[in-house]
C-alpha cells in the first residue's frame, strides 16, 4: 500500500504539518505500507499559461517545450495514481485554500490524464482511493452555524476531487486555532485521525462522506 502525504502550508511549524504527519506515522504502523511525501513549498508550480493548451493535442504531437511545460503535471499525476490514499494538509486561508493547494489542484485537474468527457458529461478517472483532508481554521465553521457560509474550502476540495474522481473523501478540521478551544479541537483531530489511519487497512473506499 501506498499514502501520498501532501503539505501546501508554506509554513514549516504549522499546524496542518503536524497533523499529516501524525496520520502518516498512524497510517505507516497500520499498514506498513511506503509514504511518499510531496511538499509544495518545495515545489515549483508553473502557472497556467498558453502552454497549458498542450494538454488537449495527442502525445505524438508534444514538442520536446510542451513536454517540459507538462513534465511537472505529469509527475503530481503519477503519485495520485500509484497511492491507494492521499492525506492533504489544508490551512484555511482567506476562507479558501492556499495558493500553493490551488496551483497544485491547476497541475493534476487534466484531460484525458484524470477527467475525461463522453455522453454523459465529465468523467472522474482517479477512482478507488481515499482522501483524508486534514485542515486548520482560526475559526469554526459547523454545518448549519452562520459561519458555514463563509466556508469556501471544503466545499470547493470536495468537488474538485468528485470532479476526477475522487469521492471517498474525509475531513478532519481543526478549528478555532486563534481561539481559546485551539488545543481542545486540535486533540479532537489528532484523534479523529488516528482512527482514520487505522481504519485505512480495513476498508475499501466508501463513497462520498
Amino acid at each position: 500500500m501506498k499514502l501520498l502525504q501532501l503539505d501546501s502550508s508554506a509554513r514549516a511549524g504549522s499546524v496542518t504539518r503536524q497533523l499529516t504527519a501524525k496520520f502518516a506515522d498512524e497510517w505507516r504502523q497500520s499498514t506498513g505500507g511506503e509514504v511518499i511525501q510531496r511538499d509544495l513549498a518545495a515545489t515549483m508550480l508553473p502557472l497556467i499559461t498558453d502552454d497549458w493548451n498542450a494538454t488537449y493535442l495527442e502525445s505524438s504531437k508534444l514538442s520536446p517545450a510542451h513536454r517540459d511545460y507538462l513534465a511537472t503535471s505529469d509527475t503530481l499525476i503519477e503519485e495520485i495514481q500509484a497511492a491507494d490514499t492521499l492525506v492533504i494538509g489544508a490551512p484555511m486561508y482567506n476562507f479558501a485554500v492556499s495558493s500553493l493547494l490551488k496551483a497544485w489542484i491547476d497541475q493534476i485537474v487534466r484531460l484525458g490524464k484524470t477527467v475525461t468527457y463522453g455522453a454523459n458529461g465529465p468523467q472522474g478517472l482517479l477512482r478507488g482511493k481515499g482522501v483524508i483532508v486534514i485542515t486548520a481554521r482560526g475559526g469554526s465553521y459547523e454545518k448549519g452555524s452562520p459561519a458555514e457560509n463563509f466556508d469556501f474550502q471544503e466545499p470547493y476540495l470536495r468537488h474538485v476531487f468528485r470532479f476526477i474522481g475522487l469521492t471517498d473523501v474525509t475531513f478532519i478540521h481543526a478549528e478555532n486555532q486563534l481561539r481559546d478551544a485551539a488545543g481542545t479541537s486540535l486533540a479532537t483531530a489528532t484523534e479523529q485521525l488516528r482512527v482514520a489511519a487505522q481504519q485505512t487497512r480495513q476498508s475499501a473506499p466508501r463513497g462520498l462522506s
